[in-house]
């Protein structure tokens, strides 16, 4: 159980919450740093929330680890760690708008550049203070990027030309890394080297890695990696050997609210599917699936006092029930997602995977971060808002 440092406030109302443990991520990404062969350097994706676990937490925890660029997917998620107070150059991977460029200049903020209609549009607008961009080249992601090499390589020239944009990276996205067929993955590596190889790199980031690409041969132009899954101590995939021991950093807890003894044919929760076959004891825990907690959970369990007891019944809005092997007070601590119950095991039966799985916990859920086995800090965006404040 943690220890709560002085000045920090339990600033919730409901025994619902995640809790994130920095220094699992302080560990991993250490790890990570030191497995990277020079001189290639690490961007830390922390895009979707760092897909869950509190952007803004993560970030400082990773500064504080050695990290010097961040990737986000949005222009509203690098001004929130601009807020924050992270001064390092923040990369928005998204698309952005060109009526936005004064605002991303002001806050000295990177972006994505991704066509060529674009990049026309923005040159016409756009006349103030130069601003970062990198270039993005679609490799067979289909997504977002230049798919011709020729109008790449227009686009570099026409930016190194400009007086409006500043060019520091070039990178592409991978489609499929962490399958066992690296076919495709392969065919992506051949196409970003093609493109390389006619341009002039010096002095420019070249990224082509993600979590799962992160660590497999690439060219050897490429200089930075981007990594976000891996952070938070998950693996896009079971068969990824890194060599060390990645420890996942988030849990989610809940506390019993009510506990009842029911009949045998009782129906439990909504729609009746699941029907008691004896005297049975039946806990409610306060977390739904407008928390994230997943209403498509087959077999779940949770671990109590010791013991696993299964999820029974539909997953509500803001309840689940589970089955009690005995009588246990209204208040009971509940580990959902933990060290017994792995984020893994738990998104394999909403047949999802990790990530998409931490990205869908709303902010309900209050996210309680520890450091050195004390609570340093509790974030709830449901009461971030001043009292009195104007609509």
């Amino acid at each position: 159980m943690e220890t709560v440092k002085a000045g920090v406030h339990m600033n919730y109302y409901r025994d619902t919450f995640l809790e994130i443990n920095l220094d699992h991520v302080f560990h991993n990404v250490s790890h990570l740093l030191g497995s990277l062969p020079p001189p290639v350097r690490m961007m830390a994706v922390i895009k979707a929330d760092s897909y869950g676990h509190g952007a803004v937490m993560i970030a400082k925890t990773l500064l504080e680890a050695g990290i010097d660029h961040f990737a986000v997917a949005t222009l509203d998620e690098a001004i929130e760690l601009r807020r924050a107070k992270i001064h390092c150059p923040i990369l928005v991977l998204g698309g952005s708008r060109i009526v936005d460029l004064p605002l991303i200049q002001k806050h000295h903020i990177t972006i994505g550049i991704h066509s060529m209609e674009w990049l026309n549009k923005a040159l016409l607008s756009y006349h103030g203070k130069p601003i970062d961009v990198h270039l993005k080249y679609d490799s067979g992601m289909n997504r977002l990027g230049f798919t011709s090499i020729e109008e790449y390589l227009q686009a570099i020239n026409m930016i190194r030309q400009s007086s409006q944009f500043t060019l520091k990276g070039l990178y592409s996205h991978l489609a499929s890394a962490e399958t066992p067929d690296e076919s495709y993955y392969l065919m992506q590596v051949e196409r970003f080297e093609e493109m390389l190889a006619r341009v002039d790199i010096t002095g420019l980031l070249i990224h082509l890695g993600n979590s799962a690409g992160s660590f497999k041969p690439k060219p050897s132009h490429v200089n930075m990696v981007r990594i976000g899954l891996l952070i938070n101590g998950q693996t896009p995939s079971k068969s990824l050997n890194l060599g060390f021991e990645l420890k996942p950093s988030l849990s989610l807890y809940s506390h019993l609210v009510q506990v009842k003894t029911v009949p045998a044919g009782t129906k439990i929760s909504y729609n009746g599917l699941y029907v008691t076959q004896e005297i049975t004891v039946i806990g409610t825990i306060p977390i739904g699936y407008a928390d994230g907690y997943d209403r498509r959970l087959e077999n779940g369990r949770v671990f109590i006092e010791g013991e696993y007891c299964p999820v029974v019944g539909r997953i509500c809005m803001d309840y689940c029930l589970v089955k009690l092997p005995k009588l246990l007070p209204e208040g009971t601590k509940v580990e959902l997602i933990g060290e017994h119950i792995t984020i893994d095991e738990y998104s394999e039966k909403i047949r999802t995977n990790n990530y998409h799985a931490t990205c869908q916990f709303s902010d309900r859920l209050p996210r309680k971060y520890i450091k050195n086995g004390f609570l340093v800090k509790t974030t709830n965006r449901r009461l971030s808002t001043p009292i009195g404040g104007h609509l």
